[in-house]
Parts: structure tokens; sequence; C-alpha cells
């Protein structure tokens, strides 16, 4: 059998990790007659007696084949490590998945990839920005890589999808589930639409540990990280750190020192982050490969250009929307003041106002 369909089925075999599977690679043994091991010859390659046992009595081409089958019919390509589609960025990490599971356009993974990533519990400051990044990237042909996570990896997907930009969804489980159970419909539209990658084969149960493995694969086929709210143990943080490590460009987006959200970000500056306030400050970085409709960049920051009153409602406003009344409560403004200053906000198009007096900034 030829090695690329062997090293599938090693990948595919319960109980061979990352790290036995390069054991098997390592040894003298010729790998690529392994459905002919005994236990004996699976123990040489630093397998323990009871998996060899298994191996010696379960793993064999007819095995192999049906794993493959069960693939083709899912629609799944699995890539190994030898295929030329496999990322070439991720061939340069220290741990590259032996094999990844594809649904969708592989050729996005030799894209333009910039990872876009944050908190799952974003302000309405990080929802407009993630939106704004997003939508310029992909204009000039950029390639969204996240997790398809709840928050900021769902808005990017989305915003990438709306704008008919290309985006790849790394998960967090086999190729086969969805998690969380909300993005099912988006989980199909990036299937359809752009791309979605695992390296849990099919039917592998879900598990939170599996999520940090998935964190090193965003950073690993991507050109840059863009971190655009997180907190000091947000799991964002964790992606940044593999995106240094393999040698990656790191951006991360400022925000309110008052806000948990941005502690991470604010963070990540201080460490030598490259500062993203508008979509320029990323795009710069990859102009001579970048290709697409010419835009101009626009601030994705107005606040600036208030006052100090605008300021402090505008800085409430990006924690969550709030309604006139509870906007008076927290302030402890009188009426014409507050709306005052909300008439202001909206006018220099920095708020807007929602049916049932509920104000959100744009």
């Amino acid at each position: 059998m030829d090695r690329r369909s062997m090293l599938i089925g090693l990948h595919e075999f319960p109980g061979l990790g990352w790290k036995r599977i390069e054991g098997i690679l390592r040894k003298e043994k010729q790998w690529t007659e392994a459905c002919h091991f005994q236990a004996g010859d699976w123990m040489e390659c630093g397998v323990e007696s009871e998996l060899a046992l298994r191996l010696a009595d379960e793993f064999d081409e007819a095995w192999i084949k049906t794993r493959l089958t069960l693939m083709e019919r899912s629609g799944v390509q699995p890539i190994t490590i030898f295929d030329p589609e496999y990322p070439i960025l991720m061939k340069e990490t220290v741990k590259p998945p032996w094999v990844l599971y594809a649904i969708g356009n592989t050729e996005l993974l030799n894209g333009i990839t910039i990872a876009m990533i944050g908190t799952r519990i974003p302000t309405a400051y990080g929802r407009r920005v993630a939106e704004d990044l997003t939508e310029a990237l992909c204009t000039k042909g950029a390639v969204i890589v996240s997790g398809l996570a709840r928050g900021i990896d769902g808005i990017c997907h989305e915003a990438a999808i709306r704008c008919n930009g290309s985006t790849i969804a790394v998960l967090g489980t086999a190729i086969d589930t969805v998690y969380p159970s909300e993005h099912s419909g988006l989980c199909r539209m990036i299937a359809e639409r752009g791309l979605l990658l695992s390296e849990y084969p099919i039917g592998t149960k879900s598990h939170p540990g599996l999520f940090p493995q998935r964190n090193r694969i965003i950073a690993g086929i991507s050109r840059g990280t863009v971190v655009v709210e997180a907190d000091v143990r947000s799991g964002s943080l964790i992606t940044a750190d593999q995106a240094l490590e393999a040698g990656r460009d790191v951006f991360a987006v400022p925000g309110p020192i008052t806000s948990p959200k941005s502690r991470g970000t604010l963070g990540l500056l201080k460490q030598g982050a490259k500062i993203v306030t508008e979509p320029s400050d990323i795009l710069e970085e990859y102009e001579q490969e970048l290709k697409g409709t010419d835009t101009k960049s626009r601030p994705l920051l107005t606040i600036n250009e208030l006052t100090n009153e605008e300021r402090k409602i505008y800085h409430m406003l990006e924690q969550e929307d709030f309604t006139f009344d509870r906007l008076r409560e927290q302030t402890a403004w009188e009426f014409g003041h507050l709306h005052s200053v909300l008439l202001s906000l909206i006018m220099k198009k920095a708020v807007v106002q929602l049916p049932g007096s509920v104000y959100k900034i744009i």
C-alpha cells in the first residue's frame, strides 16, 4: 500500500497519537508494510504491548480502505503531510498534523491567510472592528482564518461570506461535528464557499482538550494573526503565542483600558504586537502579494473626535447596547443633557438609535 494511504490509516487508528506515529515513521522497519506487522514489530516501533496486539489483529488494508471509503462518501478530503495540497506554512511549525481533513476549497490553504480571533463574548466595539477588518482584508483577496467559535470567530466568518470573501474554519472537533451547534448553518455555508479543516477523523468524540490543539493549526496556516478582543485568560492569546513561536506576524486591536475584553490585546501591544487602528496596518505587510479592488482604508475608531462626555457614553455602549433610561440612570445626567449628547453622537455617525430608544455604536 502507498505511503499516503498507510499514513492516513495510522492516523485513523484509535490510540495512535502524533508522537507514536512519529516513532513509527522514524524506525528502520518499512512502515509502509505495516499492514503485515506482528505485535513484536509494532513494539519495536515504540508501541506498548496492549495497543500492539490490537494493531496486529485489526490493522490491515481492508480496515484502511473502509476508512477511506467513509471519507469519500462524507465528502471529506484527507490531506497528508506528503501531499502537495498540504499547507506549506503548516509544515514549518514544530508539530504539524500528519493528516488534515478538509471539506471545501483546499486551494485556500496556500492563499494569503490571515487569522482573525478574539473573545467569545465581544463588545459592540469588538463586533464592529471584526466586521470592518474582515471586509477590508477580503476585498484585497486575503483568506480569513478562524475557529468557528462563538463571538469574534463566528463574526469574522460571517463577514467574509457576506462580502463574498474567502474563509477557512479550523474546527476543534471532528470534521463531521459542528460546535457550537448554532453555527450549523454557518458551517454549511463555509463548506460550500470556503473550507472546513480539522485534524480529527470522522467520529472522534469531542472533549475540551481538542480545542487548544486546534489553535496551533489556526496560527500554523496563517501568515499573520490579528487579535481583536481578548481577556488575559483568553485562548486567543495562546494562538498568538503559537504564531510568534512560528515566526509569524501578530497584530492587536487596542481597546479601552477600562474594558476587561481589552486586557489581553493591550498586553500583546506591550509585548511588541503591531497595533491595528485601520485595515492598512495589516494590509501593508502583505501588499506585494495581495490583490483585489482598491479601497480607501477608513479608521476603525472615531473616539478621538469625541468630547469627554461623548466618549463616556461611547465607552458604555462598547460593552453593550443601552436604553435611554438606563443611560440616564448610569450617568445621572438631566434628560435634556443626555439627549443632546446622544444626538451629537448620532450626527457624528458614532452611535445609532434603535426602536425602543435603544442605542448602540455603529
